[in-house]
């Protein structure tokens, strides 16, 4: 049973939430993936917002571009966390999908990560499921160690060989 449902309104959305899906498949998290559009196809969105808790979801990560309804649209069903992934468009850079995830009315909460953050998507996910799984919460902090260490490992680099020849 997946833990946590990714859904993008269209498939040129795939290379940002295929990162999200790398990130849940690092750390040992079931997820399902899932292009709907909630415009062209609301009663498909409606039954998958509707039947993601008992299908095991705990959370639901949704990208959208320009008007973004689908992760406010999750969050109005869907009664766990719902994660915004705002895509870049070509007519205002993705800052409309921001605005428009970040907009929700009250009582119907959207966390929102960058445009393009699908990586941070997938840890946002991660740490939320955190709270209740300890071995989860170590492989997130063994991951933050990892990153730290490939820092080091660049200014390292930076150190021996300088700025010109890096």
């Amino acid at each position: 049973m997946a833990q946590v449902g990714i859904v993008m309104g269209s498939d040129s959305d795939m290379p940002i939430m295929a990162k999200a899906a790398d990130i849940l498949e690092k750390l040992g998290i079931s997820y399902e993936m899932t292009i709907i559009s909630a415009h062209r196809e609301p009663d498909v969105f409606f039954e998958y917002a509707k039947s993601a808790e008992s299908k095991g979801f705990k959370v639901i990560i949704a990208g959208a571009g320009k008007a973004a309804h689908l992760p406010g649209m999750c969050a109005a069903i869907f009664p766990m966390p719902v994660i915004g992934i705002p895509m870049k468009t070509s007519d205002l850079g993705g800052v409309d999908s921001l605005y428009s995830i970040v907009q929700m009315p009250s009582g119907i909460p959207v966390a929102t990560v960058a445009i393009g953050g699908g990586e941070n998507a997938g840890i946002l996910a991660a740490k939320i499921l955190a709270v209740s799984d300890e071995a989860l919460l170590q492989r997130l902090k063994d991951y933050t160690k990892e990153l730290k260490e490939s820092v080091q490992k660049k200014d390292a680099r930076l150190q021996e060989v300088g700025y010109k020849n890096y």
